[in-house]
């Protein structure tokens, strides 16, 4: 975005909202009007590795989110940078009756694993929001899909869908900061593109483990700013 887009989207801002508790209307990740709503980020940390159960499952880590990073989205009014504050996340994660799934694209019918089945793990971390599915099945028709394109490197970052339940501006309406979020019935989601400028990746194939058999590892590692 540029300077002169986000001062004339805050002018704009500043004259409309009524208190800077409000959340962004029409919220948006790109210009273009009518676009999702979604938060992405490259994933950290992450590992697709074969799970050790001895079933031949594959086992996937990453983070759907990095915390306290900026990035770029949009309202009614025009640009604005987001973030969303460490924590935001921790009420609704200890919801008993959690449930969001792992997907692909933010597809509801390509589901990977899911928290209400016992086979996703939200938990928020240093970096963010990590997500942990440790028993995907290879034989299921998505995760065949995407495991060798994680491994390659062609796909490596993760969005989640989620609603904000409070946030604030800042005194000058460029930033909105999402102080606490509700994911149930959200998801995350391994996607092709991310929008948050503070991440980067590294691939490396790790030696055999001492049992001798070897596992592919596929890390990508949040590089900060």
């Amino acid at each position: 975005m540029t300077s002169s887009a986000l001062a004339a989207a805050a002018a704009e801002r500043a004259q409309n909202i009524r208190q800077r508790a409000d959340r962004p209307s029409q919220r948006r990740s790109s210009e273009q009007a009518g676009a999702r709503a979604s938060v992405r980020t490259r994933l950290s940390g992450v590992q697709l590795r074969e799970s050790g159960d001895g079933g031949g499952t594959l086992e996937f880590v990453g983070h759907a989110s990095v915390y306290e990073a900026s990035y770029e989205m949009w309202d009614m009014f025009g640009p604005y940078t987001e973030i969303v504050s460490e924590g935001a996340g921790a009420d609704s994660l200890a919801r008993a009756d959690l449930d969001v799934p792992l997907v692909l694209g933010h597809d509801q019918l390509r589901r990977l694993a899911r928290t209400s089945t016992g086979s996703l793990f939200l938990t928020e971390d240093a970096n963010g929001l990590s997500v942990r599915a440790p028993a995907l099945d290879p034989a299921d028709h998505d995760v065949a899909y995407i495991a060798p394109k994680l491994k390659a490197g062609l796909i490596d970052e993760m969005s989640f869908a989620f609603r904000i339940e409070s946030g604030q501006w800042s005194p000058d309406y460029t930033e909105y900061r999402i102080n606490r979020y509700d994911i149930h019935r959200g998801d995350v989601a391994i996607v092709g593109y991310g929008a948050n400028p503070h991440t980067g990746a590294s691939m490396r194939q790790p030696a055999a483990e001492p049992t001798g058999r070897a596992r592919a590892l596929l890390e990508l590692g949040i590089a900060r700013a």
